[in-house]
């Protein structure tokens, strides 16, 4: 069919976006390709490149371009703040969604198995169900961290943990370390895992600095900002974030984009640096 050949084409097309240099052109032109692949998807619902595409791709769009804003805001409009995060939930759910059906269309029954026992569920999923596990994950984690009011949205956090520590056994090293530059934020999060938290984040920073070859900002603004901020360590907040300013943004054109959005966060970051630290002595 027509419309699987162009499904196929957008959603191998993800390079394109990813190279560029101007974060604000592409926040102008996703939103087209966006509406596009749902355009496509209801004409052909179970194409599997179609559902991660957008699953992927509505979770950024919603982290870099509303989240990212919505955060900006804050300190001089709280009612905008407020209505750009009620839009990223929507974003994230929608992505969620997308993911989840990606998933079901692999294993029929996935779906109703996740919500009746999220870890027996995910046993059936395999290597190549990681990037849409990953996806899946990131999105409902997203989702959950702008609806703290949220009584529904908080219980689904079993499900989310499930998908993610599935993919990381799976995978480890996928996408030069995503499953653990996420894991940085989300252990420190984390209801009753194992050890100390703080233990843990570290851990998955050290290995997806390793896997990702010093070349990502992400990983550092993360461990700034998940952990260095709630144990008040100003010295090395300060420390990772000018390191990931360092970052050669256009060494790999493939990490290009995401380098330059993670940048701003660090410089956005930087400069809340006496709102974030409250100790009168560095440590």
């Amino acid at each position: 069919m027509a419309v699987n050949k162009l499904g196929d084409a957008l959603a191998s097309g993800g390079t394109t976006f990813a190279s560029d240099d101007d974060p604000e052109l592409v926040k102008a032109a996703v939103p087209f390709s966006l509406k596009l692949m749902e355009s496509l998807l209801a004409e052909s619902p179970r194409h599997q490149g179609l559902l991660f595409a957008s699953a992927s791709g509505f979770t950024q769009y919603a982290y870099a371009f509303v989240q990212q804003d919505a955060d900006e805001t804050e300190d001089k409009d709280a009612a905008a703040a407020d209505a750009l995060r009620t839009r990223a939930r929507r974003l994230y759910v929608r992505a969620r969604d997308y993911g989840l059906r990606g998933l079901e269309v692999a294993h029929r029954g996935f779906g109703d198995a996740l919500s009746k026992n999220p870890r027996a569920a995910v046993r059936v999923m395999k290597n190549e169900d990681v990037r849409l596990l990953y996806w899946t994950a990131v999105s409902w984690a997203a989702a959950i961290s702008v609806s703290k009011d949220s009584p529904e949205m908080i219980a689904g956090r079993s499900s989310m943990e499930a998908l993610i520590d599935r993919a990381l056994e799976l995978d480890e090293a996928f996408d030069q370390g995503a499953i653990h530059s996420f894991l940085i934020t989300y252990e420190m999060a984390r209801v009753g895992g194992p050890g100390d938290a703080e233990a843990r984040a570290r851990q998955h920073f050290a290995r997806a600095l390793e896997l990702s070859q010093g070349q990502q900002a992400g990983p550092l603004v993360s461990l700034a900002e998940a952990v260095c901020v709630e144990k008040q360590n100003k010295a090395e907040f300060r420390s990772l974030l000018e390191r990931a300013l360092a970052v050669n943004a256009d060494a790999v054109p493939e990490l290009r984009l995401v380098n330059r959005v993670m940048q701003r966060r660090a410089k956005w970051l930087l400069s809340r640096t006496e709102d974030l630290f409250f100790e009168a002595k560095e440590r």
